[in-house]
């Protein structure tokens, strides 16, 4: 998989804007934006494979959060393996493992085999998410990577806009098996792009064996508690099959933070979690993916079941979103960058939060135009300021050496985040069972679901205000001094933020010093 070099800038990193940075941006975004059209793609298609594959809710739940789990479980392993073995080494692996799953997704004869083929991709999405991100953080130059994250949320968005039209289209015109074959393509694509001119890049600093124990109690928490949320719902609060998952899973949870406290090569290095700008960037992820989770999982059944969209009318319905998010990222990172990341993740949420409540009166009869439209917008609207500010201030808070890492923990909270939205909400509003099947119990929950979507769209914003700090600016250069002044003071290293380490460079742009 080793191919040419690209020609690096003169710093020795890619420069934003030149034939070489434009490949490698070509090949993270594709490569992540398969997992962005999988999710699109599948959300529209639940109600066709529920009737194809005879589903209930739960059915389709774990058709979702059977990836979920896995990718939140093995996100932060397949971070760390980047930074061991080469990024780019691990990102095309993850490329390869989520096509061939998809391939069998496509064939699956049931829902167990369909559950199983998503478990596989998330593996490889495990692996090809957080490298595509590292990629950009590790190979660019510092002044550009503001502008490449968000150059990658407006185009991975792409994926997002394309996924539910021609998903619909093909659900409706040949079946929802073929949704799964457009991974194929687009996977080849990216690993020939790699091979050819994506920088390898590693941590060379990262040390000790992987955290394998670490990701099994992961996995183990995650997949117990979800098991536990959906079955409630069938079966009641006090069935064996939910009660012994429920404990099993928060004595995994419990377990997991003993065990990582005592390893000396965590998944996750602690002294991350003491830095306070990367704590608020993730707290703010959990609440805004939640609400997201629970939007995009139930809006696309709203409006086939009770509006009697088709698959391609309910995917194209939320196109706005997406191509608010493609024209408009870039120039949000580059805001982020002039501004600070305050302003922009304190208001996004809110107007997000606004948007899920004007979706509460999407209900039968209601008119695209009047009615899902503006509230859609809305959304994007939020989105678009508020996502790549999000993404950089994450992984800007963190030195070089944890690209990985910080990549890695950010997608698992947002993945962790939709897999408790989708396993709890339908719960919270009585959505279990065939309740899908049913408009009038189907719009009464989504109207519930949406108002406590917005309330945790807020919160996000109520956070980024309390917890978000824009970095310290640069001072303005100090004149050359005369050739006879003497004594000149150096002033190595930065200090970053009040509560920030001295280091050689500041990834937050932080304040010169003594």
């Amino acid at each position: 998989m080793d191919g040419p070099t690209p020609a690096p800038a003169s710093d020795g990193l890619l420069a934003a804007g030149t034939a070489p940075g434009r490949w490698v941006l070509a090949a993270t975004v594709v490569g992540s934006g398969m997992a962005f059209l999988d999710a699109t793609v599948v959300n529209v298609a639940l109600p066709h494979i529920g009737e194809d594959l005879d589903a209930y809710v739960a059915g389709l739940q774990w058709v979702l959060n059977g990836y979920l789990v896995v990718l939140s479980a093995l996100i932060l392993l397949g971070g760390s393996l980047g930074d061991r073995i080469g990024r780019r080494r691990t990102f095309q692996l993850g490329v390869v493992v989520f096509a061939l799953a998809s391939a069998a997704c496509a064939l699956a004869p049931s829902v167990p085999v369909l559950v199983l083929g998503r478990v596989v991709q998330g593996v490889g999405g495990a692996l090809l998410t957080p490298g595509s991100l590292a990629i950009l953080e590790a190979s660019f130059r510092r002044d550009d990577r503001s502008r490449m994250i968000g150059a990658w949320s407006g185009l991975a968005g792409v994926a997002s806009a394309v996924g539910p039209f021609a998903g619909g289209w093909l659900v409706d015109a040949l079946t929802w098996r073929a949704i799964f074959l457009l991974n194929l393509p687009l996977a080849a694509f990216v690993v020939l792009v790699a091979a050819r001119h994506v920088p390898e890049t590693r941590n060379p600093e990262q040390a000790g064996r992987l955290d394998v124990p670490g990701a099994l109690l992961i996995a183990a928490a995650l997949g117990a508690l979800s098991w536990s949320l959906i079955a409630a719902g069938d079966r009641g609060w006090t069935d064996p099959a939910v009660v012994v998952p429920l404990v099993a899973g928060l004595g995994a949870a419990v377990a997991l933070v003993v065990v990582e406290r005592r390893r000396p090569d965590p998944l996750v290095p602690p002294e991350l979690f003491t830095i306070r700008q990367f704590q608020g960037a993730n707290l703010v992820t959990i609440v805004v993916y939640a609400a997201l989770g629970g939007v995009f999982f139930l809006l696309v059944v709203q409006l086939q079941e009770v509006l009697g969209y088709s698959a391609v009318e309910a995917g194209a319905a939320t196109l706005p979103i997406t191509l608010l998010m493609l024209a408009f990222s870039a120039q949000s990172g580059q805001l982020a960058q002039r501004i600070g990341p305050r302003a922009q993740m304190t208001v996004g949420p809110l107007v997000v939060a606004v948007g899920m409540l004007l979706l509460t009166q999407v209900d039968a009869g209601s008119g695209y135009l009047t009615t899902v439209l503006p509230a859609v917008v809305v959304v994007g609207l939020g989105l678009t300021t508020t996502v790549a500010p999000l993404t950089s201030t994450a992984l800007a808070a963190v030195d070089d050496r944890y690209a990985g890492v910080a990549s890695g923990v950010n997608t698992t909270v947002s993945r962790a985040a939709q897999l408790a939205a989708v396993a709890a909400l339908p719960l919270a509003v009585g959505l279990t069972g065939d309740a899908y099947q049913d408009p009038v119990r189907l719009s009464d929950g989504f109207s519930q679901a949406m108002v406590i979507t917005a309330v945790l769209a807020a919160s996000g914003g109520v956070l980024a205000f309390a917890l978000i700090r824009n970095p310290a600016r640069e001072p303005a250069a100090a004149p050359e001094p005369a050739p006879n002044v003497v004594g000149r003071r150096e002033r190595p290293g930065f200090f970053c933020g009040v509560e920030g380490p001295r280091l050689d460079t500041c990834p937050s742009g932080g304040e010169r010093v003594a």
